[in-house]
């Protein structure tokens, strides 16, 4: 099998515009507010109309997946992704503005299952560890530079252009990637068995990211996680659901989507800590506080090529364990600090966490996607995302609620919630030291997703 690294750098570029989408739109939606002339609490769902379908879809866009070609699915969702951007760019008021970023969304879902699909199909078993690194490490960096990028475009060219900027990556890989892939199968046309497991999961993840999302500024929003319990767990014990636990089972794979989603959250938690108590508690300025928290994707960028060849050679779980402990390290290191904190004490620990978390995205991806059975590789794809972005969610929330309930004196809240994002990094590494036990088969697909 020859290396296709063409189709890796594609992989690398969609994950980098799909998670830039998470957090660019965050930093204009006053702009957007004043706009179209609508509140911004109604302004706010130009954010959750994208986030929502995202999470929610992801379960079952990847048992869809797991029967449909690779080729035409990636087509298809880059083009509707760029198409959607377009809409939203485009919108002459909000209700316009939200479908569009419902219907990205939902592309977005399908990008970010066929991402690690993409790669591990790409190269050789030898070679993994190095391949996924790239969408690993871009796809964070696409999330952290967001709001970066969108406050650039916010000064020079207006609200719109936070939603046009994605459109030429789109385009370019949709190119490469129309040359590159070979034909590999046909889309699928989902069966209504697949469509109401879809709607159950959709509605029961939709309702739990609404509540970790909505109840950190209003906790009474907490409650809605109550609504999420039913239909969840009316998948989880049907048809739809048994499959996806029962291959996480068999392939042993439950401790290390514990350790994506527990890393993912001290990760989170610790990005809104310090960019709140630098900016609210200390005073530093806007610009000062963005370039102590870039040394974090620094950090990571430098590292995710790195861990991918040491993995390659050393052995993926070695280097992942590493890379976790060294991003729980960095966290821990910013406990102590004190009330005031200086820019340069907080970057070189912010630091060392990036480059943990740059050794550890590929070999952990790589060490998931390799255990998946060939048959289900979609599904595993769409399991770790749902870890790594219920993740990304709950650091944000619990962190709010640790400075909340935290002291009053100076510096309390910050290191209650930096402690909570310790705790979670530090669980990362054991959860992902200790293989999970293999079982000895893999449940049978159910046939009832074609429709007739």
């Amino acid at each position: 099998m020859k290396d296709r690294w063409v189709l890796v750098a594609v992989a690398g570029a969609l994950s980098f515009v799909a998670m830039l989408d998470m957090n660019i739109v965050n930093v204009a939606l006053a702009d957007i507010a004043e706009g179209l002339n609508v509140s911004a609490a109604t302004a706010q769902w130009a954010a959750l109309g994208y986030q929502l379908p995202v999470v929610a879809l992801l379960l079952p866009v990847g048992r869809w997946l797991d029967g449909a070609g690779t080729r035409p699915a990636l087509l298809a969702a880059t083009v509707g992704f760029a198409l959607c951007s377009a809409l939203a760019a485009l919108s002459p008021w909000a209700a316009w503005l939200i479908a569009a970023r419902i219907g990205q969304g939902a592309c977005g879902a399908v990008l970010f299952v066929l991402m690690p699909v993409l790669v591990i199909r790409a190269v050789r078993p030898a070679a993994r560890a190095r391949a996924m690194s790239v969408p690993a490490t871009l796809g964070p960096l696409g999330a952290v530079t967001g709001p970066a990028v969108g406050g650039l475009l916010l000064d020079h060219l207006g609200w719109r252009w936070v939603f046009l900027v994605k459109i030429p990556f789109c385009l370019l890989a949709l190119i490469v990637a129309w040359r590159a892939m070979p034909e590999d199968g046909r889309m699928r046309v989902p069966g209504r068995r697949a469509l109401a497991d879809a709607s159950a999961v959709a509605g029961g993840l939709a309702a739990l990211l609404l509540a970790l999302t909505l109840g950190s500024g209003e906790p009474p929003w907490f409650l809605l996680a109550v609504a999420a319990v039913p239909p969840l767990w009316w998948w989880l014990r049907g048809p739809g659901g048994r499959p996806v636990t029962g291959v996480l089972r068999a392939a042993g794979l439950f401790r290390a989507h514990g350790s994506v989603l527990t890393l993912a959250a001290g990760f989170a938690a610790m990005h809104y800590v310090v960019a709140l108590h630098l900016r609210r508690d200390d005073g530093i300025s806007a610009t000062a506080t963005g370039l102590t928290v870039l040394a974090f994707p620094l950090g990571m960028a430098l590292a995710g090529p790195l861990g991918g060849r040491l993995a390659d050679r050393y052995g993926l779980r070695r280097v992942a364990v590493t890379g976790a402990s060294l991003t729980a390290a960095g966290l821990l290191l910013l406990i102590p600090l004190g009330d005031a904190w200086s820019p340069p004490e907080v970057a070189w620990r912010l630091a060392l966490a990036g480059v943990g978390m740059g050794l550890n995205g590929g070999p952990t991806q790589a060490l998931v996607m390799g255990a998946a059975p060939a048959e289900r590789t979609a599904t595993v794809g769409s399991t770790v995302q749902v870890a790594r972005g219920l993740g990304f969610t709950l650091g944000p929330a619990l962190a709010t609620a640790a400075w909340a309930l935290a002291g009053s004196g100076p510096g309390d809240g910050a290191r209650a919630g930096l402690a909570l994002a310790a705790v979670a990094a530090c669980l990362a590494v054991p959860l992902l030291a200790l293989p999970g036990r293999r079982n000895a088969a893999v449940p049978e697909r159910t046939t009832d997703t074609v429709s007739t």
